[in-house]
């Protein structure tokens, strides 16, 4: 058996810190005829991480260097990217725009922070460029009249990866991040997604959403109601993040999907539905299974709420989905919000189903 690691978990660079580190170096580079390398910068919370230059070059005009992400132990799709800015002079007055280059996507819909038609390349980030330049800017006397491309070599494959396709951000991956550090296991980038789906399906004036724990719960989903792809949020384990950010961004109807085990879970109140952080409570199903007139004893004696069901038929499905529904109505705290819950069996097969008021 495996020991856990003996050390803390190590956290890691957002590709916005890693674009900015290389932006300042190419704008250096530009001014100067040399790259900073390695190149620190100023996080927005203050900390001056450095970081060491993995490609650069330069020619008439224009600077590029790259920086090899490093996102520590977390379980980044973007770990060891290579993020590249390439700087090159603008128009005068025009101050800093920005490219999307090989590997970052365009935006295409509205709803996100940046609007259709500019690369994704998020607000902080790009506040976080500027504030590296504008070291340099300032040291050497120079105006920052440039266009800053960021692309992220293999970034379009990575991209399939992500939430992007379906946020209709085409033709790669996001420059992310709000503190410049990645934080390991942290989930803040998986609820940030389900918040920004959220918003692309409000912007487009969608009135029906679904969150589904799975791709096997989405697919039943999608068999039952004809709705765009953007309507279906990758929920995973984070029912609360769904709920919490309904309460002051609803939307008239939400499907929530998932397997007897989670919707069990969510039925318990439970709002982050991983199996490290929260347990079926075999004690409630064994209460379930006194007032059905079933043992007790062996369905507090299962192992998985897949077996207490086995036991208890869809009977116990059926309390599942009320009990989910009425912890999700109660997480949104009674914002205009209309909810109905599937359990889902592993085959994609409908066990039990709440339907709208």
């Amino acid at each position: 058996m495996s020991e856990k690691p003996d050390r803390p978990l190590r956290s890691g660079w957002t590709t916005g810190a890693c674009a900015a580190a290389a932006a300042k170096s190419a704008f250096c580079a530009l001014v100067t005829g040399e790259h900073l390398d390695p190149v620190q910068i100023t996080l927005p919370k203050g900390q001056t991480p450095s970081f060491a230059l993995e490609c650069s070059d330069r020619g008439e005009g224009w600077a590029s260097a790259g920086i090899k992400k490093d996102a520590g132990d977390d379980p980044d799709v973007t770990h060891c990217a290579i993020i590249i800015s390439k700087v090159r002079r603008g128009t005068a007055g025009a101050g800093v725009t920005f490219q999307a280059g090989e590997g970052v996507g365009t935006i295409t819909k509205p709803g996100l922070p940046i609007p259709p038609g500019e690369p994704a390349i998020n607000p902080v980030p790009r506040l976080m460029i500027e504030q590296a330049m504008a070291d340099v800017a300032l040291q050497h006397g120079e105006a920052m009249d440039v266009v800053v491309e960021v692309s992220v070599p293999g970034g379009a494959k990575l991209a399939k990866k992500t939430w992007n396709p379906r946020l209709g951000i085409e033709g790669g991956l996001s420059i992310l991040g709000t503190t410049g550090i990645v934080r390991p296991f942290s989930c803040s980038a998986w609820i940030a997604s389900i918040h920004r789906g959220i918003d692309v399906a409000r912007a487009a004036g969608l009135t029906h959403v679904v969150g589904s724990t799975g791709s096997t719960s989405e697919h039943t989903v999608q068999g039952l109601y004809d709705l765009p792809e953007i309507a279906y949020l990758d929920m995973g384990d984070f029912a609360g993040g769904v709920l919490k950010y309904l309460r002051k961004n609803p939307v008239q109807r939400l499907t929530i999907a998932g397997g007897i085990g989670k919707m069990t879970k969510l039925a318990q109140g439970e709002m982050d539905l991983h199996s490290g952080r929260s347990q079926v409570d075999f004690g409630r199903l064994a209460e379930l299974a006194g007032r059905l007139g079933a043992d007790p004893n062996a369905v507090r004696g299962a192992n998985t709420a897949l077996e207490a069901y086995e036991i208890l038929g869809t009977a116990m499905a059926e309390d599942v989905a009320r009990g989910a529904r009425d912890a999700a109505l109660a997480a949104v705290q009674g914002a205009s919000v209309d909810i109905e819950t599937l359990v889902i069996g592993r085959d994609g097969t409908l066990l039990a189903r709440t339907h709208f008021k």
